[in-house]
């Protein structure tokens, strides 16, 4: 049994359209994930680019993950980093972060496509306020490991045997996985709280279907066969429960609504920092904290 959530359609702006899985209605959060975000399989044609501007965090961690494409992440840390298929970038923003994602300088005048996830992992109660940090691990640094129709790549935490080296906050969990057609795995309990993310091709799970582009939470602590009747990416995300109720605003996830309101605050005042070599900024929302645009968690 589980409970299937479908994507909901966002516009981030100049078109570039993304499928939002969580929050959603039925599940606010999958362990400490919070917020998932689908984008593409998409194509660009020469001079269309992925531009989001600085932005601002706090009380979360973001991961990126790609398939396909790349994608340049520049902070106010000073990070510079290209993000490619397979690598994991993990920027946890603590007490506050600012950053931007953009078409690298080598494809901005090229055609090309992209698709990946982003997601966002609500830090501990106790660590929100930790300074901020960056790091990346790259495809080769990650468990990968293959078997009858299976490869798999371990990118946060332990699954199968092998551990990521990526180092988190609390229990967390993230496997990306490729199945070839008809292909069966089974699926150990690996996490309290466990889903798993169709990407690529409609998936079986204990032989109900789940269509591509949504997300199944798990709801038995018995071992899952999935099989994927076409082929094509799966992940799993999940990991311990949230240690308490968190808010989300905009681009901010805390326990405390309060601090919520000073981080709204302080972007608009330009005292959460800047991203070295930007002179842009996306501003802060015109609902007030509190609007249509929180989510509790």
């Amino acid at each position: 049994m589980f409970l299937q959530i479908r994507g909901h359609e966002k516009d981030l702006g100049g078109g570039f359209r993304v499928s939002r899985l969580l929050p959603s209605v039925a599940c606010r959060a999958v362990g400490p994930f919070v917020f998932l975000d689908h984008f593409g399989p998409v194509h660009f044609q020469p001079g269309m680019n992925i531009d989001v501007r600085p932005h601002p965090h706090i009380g979360l961690a973001t991961v990126t993950y790609l398939f396909d494409g790349a994608i340049l992440h520049r902070d106010s840390l000073g990070s510079v980093q290209r993000i490619e298929p397979g690598a994991i970038n993990w920027m946890s923003a603590g007490r506050g972060i600012v950053h931007s994602e953009r078409t690298p300088g080598d494809m901005r005048q090229s055609a090309f496509g992209v698709h990946g996830l982003q997601l966002w992992v609500a830090l501990p109660r106790d660590r929100e306020e930790d300074e901020p940090s960056f790091h990346h691990a790259a495809a080769e640094q990650l468990p990968r490991f293959t078997q009858k129709g299976l490869e798999a790549r371990v990118l946060v935490g332990t699954a199968f045997g092998h551990t990521s080296p990526v180092k988190t906050a609390s229990e967390t969990l993230f496997v990306a996985m490729s199945l070839a057609a008809d292909a069966e795995v089974e699926l150990p309990r690996l996490a309290p709280e466990l889903a798993v993310v169709a990407i690529g091709g409609d998936v079986l799970i204990d032989g109900e279907r789940l269509e591509r582009g949504t997300l199944a939470v798990l709801q038995n602590e018995r071992t899952t066969r999935l099989r994927a009747i076409d082929g094509g990416d799966i992940v799993l995300i999940g990991g311990a429960a949230l240690d308490g109720p968190r808010f989300l605003w905009w681009n901010f996830v805390s326990s405390s609504k309060e601090r919520i309101r000073k981080a709204a605050e302080d972007w608009a005042n330009h005292r959460m920092g800047v991203v070295p070599g930007e002179q842009e900024e996306i501003p802060l929302p015109g609902s007030s904290v509190g609007g249509a645009g929180e989510h509790d968690l």
